[in-house]
């Protein structure tokens, strides 16, 4: 089966979406597998039903992953639903064998890209992700001056670790994170009253919103603070390159 022959009903739309998003990467998939052109093949559905959503994130699968739908433009509710939260469930081993299995392999695959305030950080050429990257800047630095104070001293890029208290890899590791500004992030540890905050303005948002990232009218953004029961409290702005690469803006990494 090819990506163009995904015409069984009983594919998943998610996983159609998926292998139609990395064609580069996946060649088709089945009412229960993904195929890349490798050969590879990894299960969409481990069968276990009703996990908990600390389940999903500690031992996800594909399904998992793609289960919770964006909220395009701004009608999403604020604060959101409890573990509303899509991005932060990512099946693992579908990032290694795309970005690299270790920090030498990414390393590998990373550029340097001029940040809006002269610096240099280093981001992942996979998927075009760096392209994105710079479309995004290139739109910021139109901004007035008013806006540079949350822009200015990025947070960084690239490091590969562990998100802090987690056996699993922040999304730092895979060279397609940034953080912006963290003076003006209001990160859950951090806060000592644990409500509803945002400092970072509309019209930055509406800069990832209206730059296509991948090429195919899939830039979708999201920006909102998101209180669970496992005091998962963020101030993030992220944004979708392709069908699941994410460009997560303004937070501490110790929850991503």
């Amino acid at each position: 089966m090819y990506i163009g022959e995904l015409t069984d009903p009983k594919i998943p739309a998610t996983l159609k979406k998926l292998v139609y998003s990395y064609p580069g990467h996946l060649d088709s998939a089945d009412e229960n597998h993904l195929y890349w052109k490798d050969g590879s093949v990894m299960v969409y559905d481990d069968g276990i039903k009703n996990k908990p959503h600390d389940e999903m994130l500690d031992n996800p699968d594909i399904e998992d992953m793609l289960s919770q739908n964006y909220v395009k433009g701004d009608q999403w509710e604020i604060p959101p639903p409890e573990n509303f939260e899509p991005g932060r469930i990512r099946y693992e081993p579908f990032f290694l064998k795309m970005y690299g299995n270790n920090s030498a392999e990414v390393r590998n695959k990373l550029v340097n890209v001029k940040w809006t305030d002269g610096s240099v950080v280093k981001f992942s050429k996979v998927n075009g992700a760096s392209d994105s990257l710079e479309k995004v800047i290139k739109e910021l630095k139109q901004l007035p001056s008013e806006f540079d104070k949350y822009l200015v001293n990025p947070g960084g890029t690239f490091v590969w670790r562990n998100i802090a208290e987690t056996s699993r890899l922040s999304n730092h590791s895979f060279g397609t994170a940034i953080d912006i500004n963290t003076k003006y992030t209001d990160y859950w540890q951090w806060s000592k009253n644990l409500k509803y905050a945002n400092r970072i303005p509309i019209e930055i948002v509406n800069i990832f919103k209206s730059t296509d990232l991948s090429g195919e009218g899939n830039g979708i953004i999201m920006i909102n603070c998101i209180l669970s029961t496992d005091r998962n409290c963020y101030n993030r702005l992220y944004l979708q390159s392709n069908f699941n690469d994410f460009l997560f803006l303004n937070f501490s990494d110790d929850s991503f």
